[in-house]
Formats: C-alpha cells, sequence, structure tokens
C-alpha cells in the first residue's frame, strides 16, 4: 500500500507519460540502427552470420520495448481515468479545471492563465485550494 499526498497522486500521470515519451526516442534510436545495418547489408555481396544475428537482436529488442510502450500507454490511460474521476469529486469548476489543464493536459502554468483567463495568483489559489480539498484514494 502506498501512502501519498494529493500532488504526488496527480503527478503519476505526467511522470508515467514521460517514461512512455523516453521510451518511443529509445525505439525510434533502435529503428535507425537497424535501417543503418540493413542498409549495410544490401551493399555487402555476401550477408555474414554477424550481421543477421545483430539485426536479429535489435529487431527482438524494437518489438519487446514496442511491447513495453503500448502496456504502459494502457496503464496511462487506465491512471488518467482513476485521476479524472478524483478530479470530479471536487465541487468547485475552477479547481476542477486547474487540475485538469495541469495533471491531465500538462499545461504550463502560463497556459492554465491564458485558457481560463486569470492571473498566474488566482490560477495557484485555485490549485492549491484544490489540492486541499481532494480526496486522494488510501491506497493505490
Amino acid at each position: 500500500m502506498i501512502h501519498m499526498n494529493a500532488k504526488q497522486f496527480l503527478r503519476q500521470a505526467y511522470k508515467l507519460n514521460e517514461l512512455i515519451e523516453s521510451d518511443k526516442e529509445e525505439l525510434e534510436n533502435l529503428r535507425s540502427l537497424s535501417e543503418s545495418i540493413s542498409g549495410d547489408m544490401t551493399q555487402e555481396r555476401v550477408q555474414t552470420s554477424a550481421t543477421n544475428d545483430k539485426i536479429v537482436n535489435i529487431i527482438a529488442r524494437i518489438v519487446d520495448l514496442e511491447n513495453e510502450i503500448h502496456d504502459e500507454i494502457e496503464q496511462l490511460i487506465a491512471l488518467k481515468k482513476q485521476i479524472r474521476d478524483v478530479i470530479n469529486k471536487l465541487e468547485n469548476i475552477n479547481e476542477k479545471l486547474v487540475l485538469k489543464y495541469r495533471y491531465l493536459m500538462f499545461f504550463q502554468w502560463e497556459e492554465i492563465c491564458d485558457k481560463m483567463h486569470y492571473s498566474p495568483r488566482q490560477i495557484h489559489r485555485f490549485h492549491d485550494s484544490a489540492l486541499e480539498n481532494i480526496e486522494v484514494p488510501f491506497s493505490l
């Protein structure tokens, strides 16, 4: 059982999203590497088993990473639903909006101010009030 405060609970989606993005970058690097190796192979007259092994290993890593990313995306979708359900229990619409923009859509503070047409100070007041009013599930 993990106990966390409201901000830690809400930030989980952002952190998981960042993990997914870093995995996608790694995937692109692996794809580039596989293309460069297979490009080298087409220039060789005789394919060596070492080169074939490299490609097979890289393709296996690509498939594993794609599966991992898929699982993380499913986890992110479920986590965002859980966070959305908790946020929707708030009564104040401005508190709900600030938390949704910040923790589900990952907006920067300036973007939230522009979107809601409030000053940074007022947005932070809504945020602080929402964090006090939110009910974080006891165990995750």
